[in-house]
């Protein structure tokens, strides 16, 4: 009886769990093999192919920062007026614990650590070995990786509420696929986008309970890291994930995302005040401005004339880059489920900046730390260690004040990490795989946990874990390639949206005669009270509208007027089963006067502040105007301009991707 209340989607469902079972099942009984065959085809294209990931990150970047910047930027993700669901603080939470989660802690310490130990610069002087293992970690960390799931969340947010699509990946091709997204095409887009976003959050998953088990074993909680204890460390781990999420987004998720900021926020002040402040401080303010000198030469590098730092280059930057675009689906549907309500220069900017500086100081402080150790206390301790991530951050911090409460904090923030991380992924899956369905049983949300934390499991048992994150970098080169589309069809539509608004009245419209300028400027230079402004519209504006009303009927264009009392608000609609339905209204608005107003002489005399006024509204959220000077026939020739505009926007063709919802109605 349960099984049959279910929200999923037949032809997204069942391939997808044919798909990620038989790889995984491949994985487990076959993991060697599987490695073998998986990382000849992950080298071939990260060898031949690398030029791929450049180019398209590369692109992704400025086509980012172009928007941002481009009139495009004041279009809203959603209607013009909408609001944001979130507050500030709250949407940066939550989409820096999706995003990063669970990597700041295992390669903060790590990546620079590798970089500063490895062979490619162990020629160069400590000096250089240490800028370089810092520029290279705000590289693989920085801007780039924000903008792969910043194309992918501004094209899902745009879609969904500006276009009123499901929020699936699917819809970012609308403008390319018009209708054949609701087909098979849209199927395989979804099918894609859930496999990788289980293959990616599975091995984050085994990555962060190995390091979590490392940690309890530094601490002596656990006598050694063992199967057995990850077998408890999972079952934990996934009965927070499915409680935070079956929450959902506005408790369970919002909540641990913004425990875990300030969390985080915590333990970087501790490491940076009480660890080798002076250096840190100096080292970020160099590293930043080496980072900003050496941008353009990294983003397009790509080795080709030092051939002994090729595999180096496989091994970090491509590597990373198809790691950041394999995840983009789940980081760009979950940044867009939160994100309504922004506009395109607020959301870019906020995606794009905030978190990479936050990753910056991170890094700085962490990994600068871990070198000025390394060189100045621990002798070359830590950089041995350099192998061996899961225990690295532990170790460091043996050489901090209250090292054992501060890894006790550590531990905390990696659980509550990845927490936010599956919630978020185990949201964002079943959205998937029921085509964004308003609200489903929560024993989906238990059966996605279930399945993540069993699949685990069986691949960190038979080390399988390696081929199924190998599978997941390969996945990332067909998705860079439909991540350049996305990029196609947002340009196809923005270009289309800002035609729409910017639309003018025609010509041949004339606001005002000159036939009542007596009446017009008593009102003028009178103060409307919010009784005044009530008598007019359900006075002259209700009759402009009944008499156009019936005027549309005869001429067989179905019609209706409705009045509202308290708010005063009156309008007229036309259905046409468009995105906006003609609709032109007017409520009353009220401003409030300022004292110089109220003290000028040569103006009539107000008492209040307030004054009121009529003011006209429409179905797409243009902005209206106001309408108290205006006679019922100016009324109703002021409609009539309107639905003219109308009727020559939905008549064009090249706006039919716009406005035709035909197709939208059948996805929601």
């Amino acid at each position: 009886m349960i099984v049959n209340r279910t929200t999923f989607n037949k032809g997204i469902i069942v391939p997808s769990l044919l798909f990620i079972i038989g790889v995984c099942l491949l994985s487990v009984f076959f993991p060697t093999l599987t490695v073998t065959l998986l990382d000849h085809v992950k080298n071939f294209i990260f060898v031949n192919l690398n030029w791929v990931y450049v180019w398209g990150v590369t692109i992704f970047v400025l086509f980012l920062i172009y928007l941002m910047f481009s009139k495009f930027g004041n279009i809203r993700l959603g209607s013009n007026d909408s609001k944001p669901e979130y507050s500030f603080f709250s949407w940066i939470s939550m989409l820096f614990a999706a995003g990063m989660g669970i990597g700041l802690m295992y390669f903060s310490v790590a990546e620079p650590m590798q970089h500063y130990s490895s062979e490619v610069f162990s020629a160069n002087h400590y000096i250089n070995r240490a800028k370089n293992a810092q520029l290279y970690t705000f590289f693989h960390w920085g801007i780039h990786a924000w903008a792969i799931y910043g194309v992918v969340g501004l094209a899902l947010s745009y879609f969904a509420y500006r276009y009123r699509l499901p929020l699936s990946l699917r819809s970012c091709f609308y403008p390319l696929l018009k209708n054949k997204i609701n087909g098979k095409w849209g199927n395989a887009i979804d099918v894609f986008a859930l496999c990788s976003t289980f293959f990616g959050i599975t091995t984050t998953l085994g990555f962060g309970v190995v390091q979590v088990n490392a940690g309890l074993q530094t601490l002596g909680i656990v006598p050694e890291s063992s199967f057995t204890y990850q077998i408890i460390i999972v079952g934990l781990l996934t009965l927070l994930s499915i409680i935070s999420a079956t929450s959902g987004v506005e408790k369970g998720v919002k909540l641990l995302s913004g425990i875990n900021i300030i969390t985080v926020i915590v333990l970087l002040l501790f490491v940076l005040f009480l660890g080798p402040t002076v250096y840190l401080i100096g080292s970020f303010t160099e590293g930043i401005g080496n980072y900003v000198n050496n941008f353009f030469s990294l983003t397009f590098d790509t080795h080709v004339y030092d051939e002994a730092t090729l595999p180096w280059f496989y091994n970090w930057t491509i590597l990373y880059w198809a790691w950041w675009i394999s995840w983009s689906p789940y980081v760009g549907l979950f940044i867009a489920k939160i994100s309504k309500g922004r506009t395109i220069r607020e959301f870019v900017a906020a995606v794009l900046i905030i978190p990479t500086l936050f990753n910056f100081i991170w890094m700085s402080v962490f990994g600068n730390s871990a070198i000025w150790f390394d060189v100045n206390i621990a002798k070359g301790a830590l950089s041995a260690l350099a192998d061996n991530p899961d225990a690295l951050m532990f170790r460091f911090l043996d050489y901090m004040p209250l090292s054992d409460l501060v890894s006790y904090l550590v531990i905390l923030i990696i659980v509550i990490f990845f927490v936010t991380s599956a919630d978020s992924g185990i949201f964002v899956m079943n959205s998937i795989a029921t085509k964004n369905a308003a609200k489903s049983p929560k024993w989906q949300m238990v059966f996605w946990g279930a399945l993540l934390a069993i699949l685990a499991l069986m691949l960190l048992n038979t080390g399988g874990l390696q081929a199924l994150q190998t599978m997941t970098l390969i996945t990332a080169l067909p998705f860079s390639v439909i991540m350049l589309l996305f990029c196609v069809s947002l340009v196809k539509a923005l270009i289309i949206d800002r035609r729409y608004y910017d639309r003018d009245f025609s010509v041949t419209t004339v606001p005002w005669s000159g036939e009542f300028w007596k009446d017009r400027l008593k009102q003028i230079v009178s103060f409307k009270t919010k009784e005044s402004v009530e008598s007019f519209i359900k006075g002259t504006v209700r009759q402009a509208f009944d008499e156009l009303c019936r005027e549309f009927k005869d001429n067989g264009i179905e019609a209706k007027v409705k009045l509202l009392e308290d708010p005063a608000i009156i309008e007229i609609e036309i259905s046409h089963g468009v995105v906006n339905n003609f609709i032109y209204g007017v409520r009353n608005q009220v401003k409030v006067v300022s004292d110089f107003v109220i003290s000028e002489e040569n103006l009539p005399d107000i008492e209040d502040k307030k004054t009121f006024f009529p003011k006209s509204y429409f179905g797409d959220a243009r902005e209206g105007y106001d309408v108290q000077y205006f006679t019922k026939n100016e009324l109703i020739s002021d409609v009539l301009k309107h639905y003219e505009r109308f009727l020559e926007i939905i008549s064009e063709e090249k706006n039919e991707m716009f406005v035709s919802s035909n197709a939208n109605e059948n996805l929601r």
